[in-house]
């Protein structure tokens, strides 16, 4: 049952909640807050909503940009991270009006107008996804990038590159983090911490456990979660990384490709279809016990990977991270558990009510309401257009691609390779995601035309390892 106002001023009252912290998602995903005294809240303020410049936040133009804030009571949780008592609640976004209507490429407004168009078609009436999520730990990040300075710092103490003086025996070779024990992992407790918190926040969590990366790379993957759920979850997920993280002394990044020569960090999304409560996925006679349906859906994703990268990888850094060798996808493709192909089946998931694929390519830089909608627009539309992956030549690709000979190599379909690319064909291809009104016009041409702009920023920038190669050519 929907929670109320009513229900919201008991939880202030029985809490002893002074502060209420009003969280609201800009164009990238990230949070941004307003925070306003328990004694002023009230179903009227909240019925009328809290007004904010939206041009600030990047899905509105300076001249349209008066919007307000409506919260959305059921995401309501106490703050475990403040001193003082506080009660958090993410919320939308709305153009003020009589009354105020939803802002459509407001992101919460994208993900629910995704899973509405679903329910609509018939297929489905839920998605449930699993994100998984790797980050490094530092004990230190520091970067700089001025006129005369260019360059960036990171330390671990269990680093490789510690092992002759500042290792003290606690030194995991290169790339050979992989479920590591103490005392080699320290930060376990830090990591436990952070899935209590988790937990707490009403996300359920599978396991977490150090991943391959030695300066420092760690996974935390919950269950299984509605789609919307997720999405907020996600949100939720990195703000609790990050501040248990700086509470232990640590500092935590998402980011895909932290550290040179070491494993970048994704954010794998598993996927399953239900109806009535019944799988869709599932076919005891199918290719990996998945239904036409499953491979359809494969289908539409790898159809529509490369403009699907422009919300699944959008920073330039993303690709840094999507080159072979690090267990990383380059190939366009799925088979069984096969990490080398961007769409993998896990073998280990044999129940009808968990048969499943994961899409290998995303990572934690995506605006997780885009990006989990984008998923199911481009899975949506192959199972309307019966697009067949292995028709298409896609699979299942049941060997390691990355070992294949180059000539072998070279008939395979590449993932893009930089983010101008992903956005060259999101230009091309965006009409299954506006398919419905899910995803309105004018927000793919703000994203390309904002992405375009940082794409040029960095590119500008000499790069350190330049100076490396040609300042004395």
């Amino acid at each position: 049952m929907a929670l109320t106002s009513a229900d919201i001023r008991r939880l202030i009252d029985e809490n002893g909640i002074k502060m209420v912290d009003l969280r609201i998602v800009d164009i990238d995903g990230g949070l941004r807050h307003v925070t306003i005294p328990a004694s002023q809240f009230s179903e009227e303020m909240m019925k009328n909503g809290i007004g904010f410049d939206a041009s600030n936040y990047g899905y509105a133009v300076v001249e349209k940009s008066d919007m307000v804030y409506i919260p959305d009571y059921d995401t309501a949780r106490i703050d475990p991270f403040s001193s003082v008592p506080t009660l958090a609640m993410i919320g939308n976004a709305m153009i003020i009006g009589t009354p105020n209507r939803p802002l459509a490429q407001y992101p919460r407004n994208v993900t629910a107008a995704a899973e509405a168009y679903m329910r609509s078609t018939g297929i489905a009436d839920t998605m449930l996804i699993l994100p998984e999520f790797e980050f490094y730990l530092f004990n230190e990040a520091i970067w700089q990038v001025e006129h005369n300075a260019v360059g960036y710092s990171i330390d671990s103490p269990q680093a490789h590159w510690n092992g002759i003086s500042e290792g003290q025996g606690r030194v995991v070779p290169l790339q050979g983090n992989y479920h590591i024990a103490p005392p080699l992992d320290a930060t376990y407790e830090c990591r436990s911490e952070m899935c209590l918190q988790i937990e707490e926040a009403g996300i359920p969590v599978k396991y977490h456990h150090p991943e391959v990366g030695s300066a420092g790379q760690f996974e935390i993957e919950p269950l299984l979660c509605p789609m919307g759920r997720m999405a907020d979850g996600t949100v939720e997920i990195k703000q609790i990384i990050r501040q248990v993280a700086q509470k232990h002394g640590l500092t935590a990044t998402l980011m895909p490709k932290p550290v040179y020569g070491e494993a970048g960090s994704g954010m794998h999304v598993h996927m399953l279809l239900l109806k009535n409560g019944e799988p869709v996925f599932s076919d005891d006679n199918g290719y990996a016990h998945l239904s036409r349906e499953a491979h359809w859906f494969m289908g539409g994703l790898l159809k529509h990977i490369d403009s699907l990268c422009a919300f699944t990888n959008p920073s330039t850094n993303s690709f840094k991270r999507l080159v072979p060798g690090f267990e990383a996808p380059v190939t366009v493709g799925y088979a069984t558990s096969n990490r080398s192909a961007v769409i993998r089946i896990p073998a280990y998931a044999k129940e009808p009510t968990e048969r499943r694929f994961e899409l290998r390519s995303p990572d934690a830089t995506a605006n997780p309401y885009y990006c989990y909608a984008a998923i199911l627009m481009a899975g949506l539309d192959g199972i309307k257009n019966q697009i067949d992956p292995h028709a298409e030549g896609w699979g299942p690709y049941d060997m390691n691609l990355f070992k294949l000979p180059p000539e072998e190599q070279a008939k395979l379909r590449q993932l893009p390779t930089s983010l101008e690319s992903a956005l060259d064909a999101l230009e091309r291809d965006h009409d299954y995601l506006t398919t419905g009104g899910v995803f309105p016009e004018e927000l793919i041409k703000t994203w390309i035309s904002r992405k375009r702009r940082e794409c040029r920023e960095i590119a500008n920038i000499p790069h350190p390892a330049e100076f490396q190669r040609y300042f004395n050519s």
